[in-house]
């Protein structure tokens, strides 16, 4: 099974993405497909060995929108060259990108392509390339020209005779001069909504669009035969006015739909287009897409790193902030990683290309976001049925309303067409389809922005229910490597003799303990040791001055005849509570104790506490024996300690938790813990920087910090209050809606502009809500920056730069 994402361009309903995915399902070998309004895009799995991403993209074509092919990175995947070679050969590389498709149509398919759709395009009356900013400019613009024309249109009709009595102008006709303003305010400007009306004819399902044709074209159709077929009054004021609300509403609404794409448009555009490899010898500057596995990039400073590869030479500090979240630029030397798209501080160095193209950890982390943003929850599908429903309701409602006006209570034919109007343009689709997508854009997107990376929308939302987290505690709650975490000292001696002394002999061994207890020493002064000799499985001995020293653990303390009672009682205690004691005897003598442990992280505690806040208990799952479990347990006031677990029991584990009645979350590394991520309601892979394609979690944190799960259950549940609230407006609103514009409470009436305005502020205040939540504090999770903050960053980058 493969997974694309895939561009839809050019909807202007909800419901369009329904039409569209349900032809996209329908194709042979679709397992799976959606389809997001919002972004602009179709996410499908797919048996690749029956359907290929040309037949996905023309079956877009047939629907009526345009596809430029799969949605990735520009800078770092360029369709038709492959970015992905074992050997580093043009030969192998060229053959092994074969299906990989950026965001430029490719060579025999791409002059048809592109020419099919800049034919659609200009159907559209839009440039061809068009992105959702371009789109919101369009729609823009084609509002002015509505209110340019509307204007005159309401001035010369009956309802502006009450700001005066304007002379028709060029001695015209009124009703003619109407009739050709209104054109002018309708034809062009509405014609998305007249195409979009149609595709979705085509694809069997009635939108928002039809809902917009129904009642701007009523009116206007019906003042047309007014003016040139049969005596009767006009309205061309309230199609023209109706229209001019319409579109306000939209333009408002691709602003905010703008907004919620801002994150992944800001990941794809972190690569850097350019690339120095060496090529022949010589520095050549190529296409970040031409770069292949195998060849030597070299970085200077201040430069991103165009893909991901390893150290060969030079060394410098990287700031991998904007991928991992970590504030602090991180030393890098020569056999160390580097990721594509963060910044080489300072220092200039040269490294091998291993992973380029798709598989770049940037390239992996965007698919992750697109996937999870058109992924649906559970009560998006109810919703998305909802708004199919509705477009029919509002058509059914109009239409007998104006029976009922019309032939039963035997009003008027202008007033029955003047509510069936309203009734067909009151209703508001989109509202419920947008109520959770965008919230899940925004929510998913400020999560990418924090390291936080959701799979799907299902994540999202199991992750506001659960009562249980369970931590695995090697490399999640300490730090997976042995630190000093306390020293015990004779009568008369200081740590930092203790220390000193123990660095002094640690120099010139290669044992995790001594890596440990010289990381502690840091840069402090140090004796000079000489006669280093390793005594095997007890320590060290060696002689600084004229005093022999010895290091190591009790048997050689024994051995080497050094009385242990005066720290006996301090010994036992690290011991029993899971701690290496190691002994440092001096000229015969004991001089002190260092413990040595697996040091617990440094925001292990605050996010313990901050989930028992939360009403959520936590638990901890560790191999270690029952008294080691239970001193860390203890020091982080953990609620649930599973020790002397074995990692083929711990899915076993997380069973019993649910078994319970609990919602379980599980936190690992994802690799000896994945049964275990998978068994979980939810699944948090931590610290996985550089492997974001795991299959096991849900939930990915970049950083190897486990108080970003405290983000990721705060923004989940900020993301359903809002998905909560925009339905029940969106619901809320269409209830009221219908019965007040077909005059149930008359003599109280709507017209339909101000159905229009009422509409299109529905839909546009569920954009605007969804919104806010990237302005909402939250815990473990950093506010989105405004735009003045990312121009101001960026204008002092560049400064810093130059």
């Amino acid at each position: 099974m493969k997974t694309s994402t895939v561009e839809v361009g050019e909807m202007v309903s909800s419901l369009s993405a329904e039409a569209v995915g349900r032809q996209l399902r329908a194709l042979p070998g679709v397992h799976h497909a959606d389809v997001n309004y919002v972004a602009g895009s179709a996410t499908l799995h797919y048996d690749e060995s029956r359907l290929t991403l040309d037949a996905i993209q023309q079956r877009v074509k047939d629907c009526g929108y345009h596809c430029r092919g799969e949605l990735v990175p520009a800078h770092v995947c360029d369709s038709g060259r492959n970015a992905s070679a074992p050997d580093g050969s043009k030969e192998a590389a060229h053959a092994d990108h074969a299906g990989h498709t950026g965001h430029k149509p490719s060579t025999a398919a791409g002059k048809s392509m592109a020419h099919d759709k800049a034919e659609m395009m200009h159907d559209m009356g839009h440039a061809p390339g068009m992105t959702m900013q371009d789109m919101a400019r369009d729609m823009r613009n084609r509002f002015l020209v509505a209110l340019l024309f509307a204007i005159p249109v309401f001035l010369y009709s009956p309802m502006g005779e009450m700001l005066g009595d304007f002379p028709v102008p060029f001695g015209m006709e009124q009703k003619l001069f109407l009739f050709v303003a209104a054109t002018g305010a309708i034809a062009y400007p509405g014609w998305p909504f007249l195409v979009a009306a149609w595709r979705s004819a085509r694809n069997g399902v009635a939108n928002m669009a039809t809902l917009v044709v129904l009642s701007v074209g009523t009116g206007y159709l019906f003042s047309v035969g007014a003016t040139f077929l049969y005596e009767g009054e006009v309205f061309y004021e309230a199609s023209a006015v109706l229209l001019v609300f319409i579109l306000l509403g939209h333009w408002l609404e691709m602003r905010a739909r703008a907004g919620a794409s801002e994150a992944i448009r800001a990941l794809m555009d972190l690569a850097p287009p350019m690339a120095t490899v060496l090529r022949s010898d010589a520095e050549v500057e190529v296409p970040t897409s031409e770069v292949l596995a195998g060849e030597t990039v070299i970085v200077k400073p201040g430069g991103r790193i165009p893909v991901d590869g390893q150290i060969t030479d030079g060394s410098s500090q990287v700031d991998e902030s904007m991928l991992t979240g970590e504030s602090m630029p991180v030393k890098k030397v020569a056999g160390d990683a580097v990721i594509g798209a963060t910044i080489n501080k300072s220092g200039s160095f040269r490294y091998k290309a291993t992973k380029v193209g798709a598989d770049t950890a940037l390239a992996q982390i965007v698919k992750l976001v697109q996937e999870a943003q058109n992924s649906k929850a559970p009560g998006q599908l109810l919703a998305d049925r909802a708004s199919q429903w509705l477009v029919l309701a509002a058509i059914a409602i109009g239409l007998l309303t104006f029976a009922v006006w019309f032939w039963v209570l035997g009003q008027p034919l202008l007033f029955a067409l003047t509510l069936t109007i309203t009734v067909f343009v009151i209703a508001c689709p989109d509202a419920l389809g947008l109520a959770t997508p965008m919230a899940i854009m925004v929510g998913t997107g400020l999560g990418a922005m924090n390291g936080i990376l959701f799979k799907n929308a299902s994540a999202l939302e199991n992750a506001t229910k659960l009562t249980v987290v369970v931590f695995d505690k090697t490399g999640t709650l300490t730090v997976g490597q042995p630190d000093v975490v306390e020293m015990v000292t004779a009568p008369g001696v200081s740590e930092a003799d203790l220390l000193s002394t123990a660095a002094a002999l640690e120099k010139f061994s290669e044992h995790p303990l001594a890596h440990a207890i010289l990381k502690r020493a840091g840069a402090m002064p140090t004796e000079v040791a000489t006669g280093f000799t390793n005594v095997d499985g007890q320590g060290a001995r060696a002689s600084i001055g004229p005093d022999a020293v010895l290091l190591g653990n009790r048997k050689l303390m024994q051995a080497e005849g050094v009385a242990l009672d005066a720290l006996a009682v301090e010994a036992a205690r690290l011991e029993g509570g899971g701690r290496t004691a190691v002994h440092v005897a001096r000229a015969g003598k004991l001089i002190g104790l260092i413990a040595i442990a697996d040091a617990v992280r440094p925001t292990s505690k605050a996010t313990i506490a901050k989930l028992q806040e939360r009403g959520v208990k936590v638990a901890m799952m560790t191999g270690d024996n029952q008294a080691t479990a239970d001193r860390i347990g203890k020091e982080l006031g953990i609620d649930i300690v599973l020790a002397e677990v074995l990692p083929g029991q711990k899915a076993s584990k997380i069973k019993e938790l649910q078994d319970q009645g609990n919602k379980v979350g599980m936190v690992g590394d994802g690799i000896n813990d994945a049964p275990a991520l998978t068994q979980a309601d939810v699944g948090f892979a931590i610290g996985a920087g550089t492997d974001v394609a795991m299959e096991s979690a849900q939930v990915v944190l970049m950083k190897s910090d486990p108080y970003d799960v405290v983000g990721a259950i705060e923004l989940s549940r900020a993301t359903l209050r809002k998905m909560h609230q925009n339905l029940w407006w969106a619901v809320g609103y269409n209830v009221i809606a219908f019965p007040v514009a077909a005059g149930v409470f008359y003599p109280f009436t709507l017209s339909p502009e101000i159905a229009a305005l009422s509409m299109s502020g529905s839909s546009a205040l569920v954009a605007l809500n969804a919104l806010m939540l990237k302005r909402t504090k939250l815990a473990g999770i950093k506010l989105a920056p405004s735009a003045k903050a990312r121009t101001e960053t960026a204008r002092v980058s560049a400064e810093a730069l130059t």
